[in-house]
């Protein structure tokens, strides 16, 4: 066969095999036995080795290329993987629809979906070739995996149909089948090897094996329910998704539109015993709001769209006996308790400890010495007592007192006002907080030290070589050689990364220092704000509390950081290892013209991006806020602008101007 047929017949092949994936993976509808389908690929392989030239990145041969991945790159999200908000109750769900409705004077009805329990996946596609496979990670960033995503055949290589944009980005969940789960599960007993937990953990642990060939031993599936595209213009999320089939995209077949609170309750209720019939796990189901431009006007919270709630099934609930209270010893010195109960199986997992958050959950749960309890797994993940069992109680049992001094150092507890919790203030002297803070530093959401995991660092504590973050830029290579895990390669591996760390911009810097509440989110607000850590450090206290997020307990901790001498101290010798304490980012000064003023975009601008507005203010000196709120002065009102916003600006006496003032502003 000569090139030009080889090709041909090449291509061929691809179509009528990816054709025949399509109706056996994602519509459940074979039309060839195995056999022919089998001799289809084989002469696909003979000719791609006959002819390596023209083997394509989106051949059904490319699923499986067996190449080993010991690092996954990082991927940043352009759209954030945002958590959806999740309840219990109906009434919530009521609640839900009638807060959204004083948002917006636009008509919308709802999208229902389930919630599988799998793991989510962005797909990105270029001319309609898959090209990145990434994991959602943090929610910013997450782990290219396009190898092994590739062997997951319910995912089309290379899209079919029309309409198909030059960029591309669809969304869905990876998920195990039940039937497949057990199988492999067999497969491992009778090969002597522990079995997994349960599909969900098994499908995040295969789709970070190293060997696409042993990830695609794992049969996992997945369904798309997310499409994101700058050219595509659709109304509802349901003609998004009926698109999305149309490429070769499985969706799930239970999607269902509903346009007021019965049907969505009828949804809600019909799957509550159903869902047990499936052949996947969902833990709950998902309510969208289904017009477009409604998700557009309502936007989203910094951790949750507005449009959109989890419903959770209840989760199974197990009794047991409590056996004991330990005491946990966090980096910021808070004392949790932790329940430690007679092993009991629940929701697949054997449970022997469960979190009792702090002193007052003892005492709403009026714990006793040996109580039965009553434990399920909250969004079943996290073990917890819900409830005690007092008719069982032994008559003599002594109630359970939160401790006075800390478990680890000896040091009494404290308590901050307006707080919940007890605190060792012994921050620079207890082996936990020191050991947790410098974990907490070396995080990858933090400074990103590679190799310097908790083994390491309590290693390090306790052999005396660090005591503080700063400490572990003064290590040498010579001072780990004598300790056990290191060899001299090992120890340089991680004296580069310790300097390779400075490379991290100044928000990470500002997370990793662990100042109290401020979480990964509130640490980029923050910099924002105050693009250095001097301007945040000498920032008073009613300023601080105009920074968006930042109220005054944390305003307080904030301050309370930068006036505390042994933090000082450390964050001199940080300055001099070279750390980034001020952000990359310039903003082009204009003018001062609004200097020392707080202003919010509310609504839409033709002609500009909120990213566009945003800088602009900025560049004329002034604080754009994301809220409505006593801080802010000026609310600059646009078009669709939700009528509970500028109604609680006007009860609060904010000045609300138009776009066309705002800029007479700045001229």
């Amino acid at each position: 066969m000569n090139p030009e047929k080889a090709l041909k017949r090449i291509e061929e092949l691809i179509a009528t095999i990816q054709h025949h994936d399509e109706l056996y993976y994602v519509q459940n509808n074979p039309i060839i036995t195995d056999r022919e389908y089998d001799a289809l690929y084989e002469e696909l392989v003979q000719l791609e080795k006959q002819f390596p030239e023209f083997v394509k990145s989106y051949s059904p041969t490319q699923r499986v290329g067996g190449a080993i991945t010991k690092i996954f790159p990082v991927f940043q999200h352009e759209i954030p993987f945002l958590s959806l908000s999740n309840t219990y109750n109906i009434q919530e769900i009521h609640e839900f629809i009638i807060r959204n409705q004083k948002l917006t004077d636009k008509p919308f009805s709802f999208i229902l979906q389930h919630k599988f329990d799998g793991v989510a996946l962005s797909l990105h596609y270029q001319n309609g070739i898959l090209m990145h496979a990434v994991t959602r990670g943090d929610g910013t960033q997450g782990d290219n995996i396009t190898n092994n995503a590739k062997t997951i055949r319910a995912i089309p290589l290379k899209l079919k149909g029309s309409n198909i944009p030059e960029k591309l980005e669809v969304r869905g969940e990876v998920f195990m089948h039940i039937k497949d789960f057990e199988k492999l599960n067999q497969e491992r007993i009778e090969n002597g090897e522990p079995p997994l937990m349960n599909p969900r953990n098994t499908t995040a642990g295969t789709l970070k094996l190293q060997d696409s060939r042993e990830v695609a031993k794992r049969k996992l599936d997945f369904v798309a329910y997310f499409l994101h595209s700058n050219v595509l213009n659709y109304k509802t999320d349901y003609e998004q998704l009926q698109q999305l089939k149309h490429w070769g995209f499985p969706i799930s077949e239970y999607n269902q539109v509903c346009t007021n609170i019965p049907e969505i309750e009828t949804y809600l209720q019909y799957w509550k015993d159903k869902r047990f019939s499936l052949s996947y796990d969902i833990d709950g189901i998902v309510i969208k709001i289904n017009e477009l431009e409604v998700r557009e006007e309502l936007g989203s919270t910094a951790k949750s769209p507005r449009w959109a709630i989890a419903y959770k099934y209840e989760a199974e609930k197990a009794i047991t006996q409590l056996e004991s209270i330990s005491y946990q010893v966090g980096r910021t010195g808070v004392i949790t308790p932790v329940a430690n109960l007679k092993p009991v199986l629940l929701a697949g997992t054997t449970v022997k400890r469960a979190s009792i958050y702090n002193e007052d959950e003892i005492h709403r749960l009026d714990l006793h010495e040996n109580d039965y309890v009553t434990v399920e797994k909250g969004g079943e993940i996290i073990p917890k007592i819900t409830n005690v069992l007092i008719e069982k109680r032994n008559p003599n049992a002594r109630k359970i007192q939160f401790i006075k001094n800390c478990p680890a150092c000896g040091t009494e507890l404290i308590k901050i006002a307006g707080e919940a919790n007890w605190y060792c203030p012994n921050s620079d002297g207890c082996k936990p907080q020191i050991i947790g803070r410098i974990e907490h530093f070396a995080h990858r959401k933090a400074m990103n030290i590679e190799g310097l995991g908790s083994e390491i660092v309590a290693q390090l504590v306790n052999q005396g070589l660090i005591h503080n973050v700063a400490d572990l830029y003064d290590l040498t290579v010579e001072q780990l050689l004598p300790l056990e895990r290191f060899a001299k390669k090992s120890a340089e591996n991680l004296i580069n990364a310790i300097q390779k760390s400075k490379e991290q911009p100044y928000e990470k810097v500002l997370f990793a220092l662990g100042i109290r509440h401020v979480g990964e989110n509130l640490a980029k607000k923050i910099a924002d704000q105050y693009p250095s850590l001097d301007e945040l450090q000498n920032a008073s206290f009613e300023a601080l509390t105009a920074t968006p997020d930042v109220g005054e307990i944390i305003a307080r901790s904030i301050k309370d950081f930068f006036n505390n001498p042994y933090n000082q101290n450390l964050l001199q010798r940080l300055r001099k290892a070279n750390l980034k304490f001020q952000t990359n980012k310039k903003i082009s000064s204009q003018s001062n013209k609004l200097k020392g003023i707080t202003i919010l975009f509310s609504g839409t601008f033709p002609g500009y991006k909120r990213d566009e507005l945003i800088a602009l203010a900025e560049s004329h000196g002034a604080k754009v806020l994301t809220s409505v709120s006593k801080n802010l002065q000026i609310l600059v009102a646009g078009e669709d602008m939700g009528p509970k916003k500028l109604e609680k600006a006007q009860e609060i006496g904010i000045k609300i101007i138009n776009f066309a003032e705002f800029q007479k502003m700045i001229e």
